[in-house]
């Protein structure tokens, strides 16, 4: 039987999930729709052959829904992730979560009283195969213990709307989550630099920003945030451990050589990147919730991202380091 799943927010990334869901994914298909512009979210549901919507409560709470995909404005996510554990129905929720973490306790409050998990989050760098190899490496201990992460997280350009607290919030996130998954530790203290001006960066946008992260274990973790780099979408990601390092590769591209030159395709949107990893975060949470079980990033990895995040632009803001202060992590999520 094929799960039936309501999408809320049919955005870029909504949009592109519905596709993914009807064509790609096995198990699965999209019975529901929303939108606060009501006039894409009947296009998707035309388009799809699904229902649409007034509210993102109505969509939760239809019999034509077992499940919810939730890509709306990020300010929205934690209600609606609430509306979902309150209905009993498995919710995959993009990153974040939630903007604060006192809603992110809630979430885990909420889930935890429910007795089971229901709330995955959106961390699709997670089912990369080049990030799982890099894992697989670490923890064959052939580069012995980490030690130093360099990272950098380049966008060819930035949305109008887009925001100082942005910059860590929604794309240094996936680096915050991808880094503690592949050293598995969490992280003890957190800081930004920022110098010189990109001119092309919006005016008032700190471009790029410097975000450095210490692990409770003492690993030095350095990640560049440019926003405005012009050139394309490049993800960057290399560990030094005591014997040696381990870097991620560049995606495979078609390598020309012609008029005295060599030359190779860089992406230029963050979809073109990482389209195999969203599409095995896809089909792994239809699998998993058919199965009535979930192995994905948890509520936990939601809420450990936010308070590291809080604690980045703290520090931004103040000029010095910050602690990271998690609660202790209920055994719920061990």
């Amino acid at each position: 039987m094929e799960l039936r799943i309501g999408v809320i927010g049919t955005g870029g990334i909504g949009r592109d999930h519905i596709r993914r869901l009807t064509d790609v994914i096995t198990g699965a298909k999209v019975t529901a729709v929303t939108d606060i512009n009501k006039e894409i979210a009947d296009k998707a549901a035309k388009q799809y052959h699904a229902l649409s919507f007034p509210t993102g409560e109505d969509l939760i709470e239809s019999p034509e829904v077992d499940a919810v995909l939730i890509a709306s404005w990020d300010p929205t996510h934690a209600g609606y992730v609430l509306s979902c554990i309150q209905a009993g129905k498995y919710v995959l929720c993009e990153k974040p979560l939630a903007t604060t973490a006192r809603d992110c306790l809630k979430i885990m409050d909420a889930e935890m009283s429910y007795g089971k998990r229901l709330v995955q989050v959106g961390f699709m760098r997670r089912y990369d195969k080049d990030y799982r190899a890099m894992k697989e490496v670490i923890q064959s201990g052939r580069i012995g213990e980490p030690l130093l992460v360099h990272a950098c997280h380049r966008n060819r350009t930035h949305i109008t709307s887009h925001s100082n607290d942005m910059t860590v919030t929604n794309s240094g996130i996936h680096e915050i989550d991808i880094l503690r998954w592949l050293l598995e530790e969490e992280y003890a203290s957190a800081q930004v630099l920022t110098g010189k001006q990109n001119k092309n960066a919006a005016e008032g946008l700190q471009d790029p920003q410097i975000l450095l992260l210490k692990t409770k274990n003492g690993v030095q973790i350095g990640i560049e945030v440019n926003m405005t780099s012009g050139y394309g979408y490049d993800i960057q990601c290399e560990i030094v451990g005591e014997t040696g390092t381990v870097r991620l590769p560049d995606p495979s591209a078609l390598l020309i050589r012609s008029e005295g030159k060599h030359t190779h395709q860089i992406f230029t949107e963050w979809s073109q990147r990482f389209v195999d990893a969203y599409d095995n975060e896809l089909q792994q949470w239809v699998n998993d919730v058919k199965k009535a079980t979930l192995s994905g990033p948890s509520a936990w990895d939601g809420y450990a991202a936010c308070i590291t995040a809080d604690a980045l632009i703290r520090s931004r803001n103040s000029g010095t380091s910050v602690p990271v202060t998690l609660q202790r992590r209920p055994e719920f999520y061990d």
